[in-house]
């Protein structure tokens, strides 16, 4: 089965890059820097938002809690990223492409969820997302997605972003730890 969604603006791999990162990094974290708490696997209290629904949390977790039922596969192009995303369990790929979808809307509106913790990139894109031209399509192989700009600054973005979101994919809460020490926002 092949159904197509093109969408003009906005935003997708980073949907999925952006909060796959945000939920990934809060996996028990509540906070920044010094002020983070331990971690809670049970409540995942980093995934909550100023500015998200709980549907939206608990895809979030639902990812979280499943990453490795998921791989991308990521191309850098001269202007932007190609992914595809995939999950073997159908409740996270059905999750992904909510995701997907909602963050699109997201963007093209500037309305950042505002997870407590999410990954530095995605300031670039609600700064940005009118210069980023997205299209996604939901294939048999996976959710598809080319993300390009004119602008060289977002296209780094999406390409260190897209990069930080496959190393969560691959490695789990080892890629997100190493992410946030380099960030400088320990745990």
């Amino acid at each position: 089965m092949k159904r197509g969604v093109y969408i003009g603006a906005g935003i997708s791999a980073l949907a999925i890059g952006g909060l796959m990162f945000a939920f990934a990094q809060s996996h028990g974290h509540t906070g920044h820097g010094a002020g983070m708490h331990k971690h809670d696997e049970a409540t995942m209290p980093g995934l909550i938002g100023e500015n998200a629904s709980a549907k939206e949390s608990a895809e979030l977790a639902l990812m979280f809690r499943n990453f490795d039922t998921i791989t991308r596969e990521v191309e850098n192009l001269p202007d932007g990223i190609r992914t595809v995303t995939r999950s073997s369990d159908q409740a996270v790929m059905d999750a992904i492409v909510n995701h997907s979808i909602g963050m699109i809307d997201r963007v093209g509106q500037n309305d950042d969820p505002k997870i407590a913790i999410q990954s530095p990139t995605l300031d670039m894109f609600f700064l940005h997302g009118d210069e980023i031209q997205s299209g996604v399509e939901m294939t048999d192989d996976g959710l598809v997605v080319i993300q390009t700009s004119e602008n060289p600054d977002v296209v780094a973005a999406l390409q260190t972003h897209a990069a930080e979101v496959t190393d969560m994919a691959d490695r789990g809460m080892a890629a997100v730890h190493e992410m946030m020490m380099d960030q400088g926002r320990g745990h």
